[in-house]
């Protein structure tokens, strides 16, 4: 049984990875030692938002090894509350990573299939403890697509949070080489999870999966054009963000952020991010500074600098985390690349 704790502001429900990378210029193939982070796309988000200042808790199931202890005490090390992560038979979900430099884009193979987690079935978990008194439970679409079982999981978790009184944030995250790795519905499947979400995270390439449709126009008409349709679509939404990269080299991008809501929107002008150490977890990142300036009660203009302001700061921070601070995202746009003193 879990410990009595104060209620979290926000949980989020997913698997916690392993990440095995090796250094940049080097290839999977060729591998002789691996570097190895804690991460998971929600996992990010806990610790992101655990960083700066919100009670975070993190609903998971990982093995009754070392590695999953590893795992979990990293989350813990993280000020994340780890008291809902159970210990399921299975073993440790792991992705391996080989950097991208010059014209080698970077490479992810996963190796996540009998996982605790992907084989967990919705008893396993105490949602309804879990999720007593949360504000806020984000998830993403990779859990349903881990395997049959993956969709009714995320139902599962949806359906306490409601009851709970809880708000859904939700990134569909879609990832192909899970998705095609068995027969799946993918179109089905998060249509089903965009229709509880409050807040989404998406784009107009996610809206076209979803509704079929393709959107014409500039970067700015299409995501305008798929948010537009993304709130008729489905009635909860709230909020949509966004953003847009343009890669000009792997260690050079550009990138802009959108948000759109009920009652407005706002597009950020395109910064360039530089000298780029780590491109993984960015989107988490992002989500996490869109969902602290929403739960603050932020314009779409704050939401989408705060979002934008994170994503590029986590670019030159290695491994899936980005520990972020108030001050840190708001010093993006205003230090450049001077020392702070």
């Amino acid at each position: 049984m879990m410990p009595a704790t104060a209620a979290p502001t926000i949980a989020c429900f997913g698997e916690i990875l392993l990440r095995l990378g090796v250094n940049c210029g080097e290839r999977l193939d060729d591998a002789r030692a691996l570097g190895v982070v804690v991460g998971g796309a929600e996992a990010n988000v806990a610790v992101g938002m655990a960083s700066l200042g919100w009670q975070a808790r993190m609903i998971s199931a990982v093995p009754a090894n070392a590695l999953g202890t590893r795992a979990v005490a990293a989350l813990a090390g993280a000020g994340v509350d780890v008291a809902p992560v159970v210990r399921a038979p299975g073993r440790m979900g792991l992705y391996f990573l080989e950097p991208g430099a010059c014209l080698r884009a970077s490479q992810v193979v996963y190796d996540r299939a009998g996982s605790a987690f992907a084989g967990a079935g919705a008893a396993l978990f105490d949602f309804d403890r879990a999720l007593a008194g949360v504000k806020l439970l984000h998830l993403s679409g990779i859990t349903a697509a881990l395997g049959p079982g993956g969709l009714a999981l995320s139902l599962a978790a949806i359906a306490a949070a409601r009851a709970a009184g809880a708000m859904i944030s939700f990134d569909p995250n879609y990832r192909d080489l899970l998705w095609s790795a068995w027969d799946s519905d993918p179109r089905g499947a998060l249509t089903q999870l965009v229709n509880q979400a409050d807040i989404l995270f998406a784009n107009h390439r996610d809206m076209t999966l979803l509704l079929g449709q393709p959107f014409a126009g500039d970067g700015a008409q299409r995501r305008s054009a798929a948010a537009q349709a993304a709130f008729a679509a489905f009635p909860r939404l709230q909020a949509m963000a966004s953003t847009a990269r343009t890669v000009l080299s792997q260690t050079h991008h550009r990138l802009s952020a959108r948000v759109d809501t009920r009652t407005g929107s706002h597009q950020t002008d395109a910064i360039d991010v530089t000298d780029i150490i780590d491109r993984i977890g960015t989107g988490d990142a992002f989500a996490t500074g869109v969902l602290h300036t929403w739960l603050r009660g932020g314009s779409p203009a704050a939401m989408a600098s705060a979002g934008l302001a994170a994503s590029a700061y986590k670019h030159g921070i290695h491994g899936d985390w980005c520990r972020l601070t108030p001050a840190a995202i708001a010093a993006v746009p205003a230090n450049g690349n001077d020392v702070a003193r």
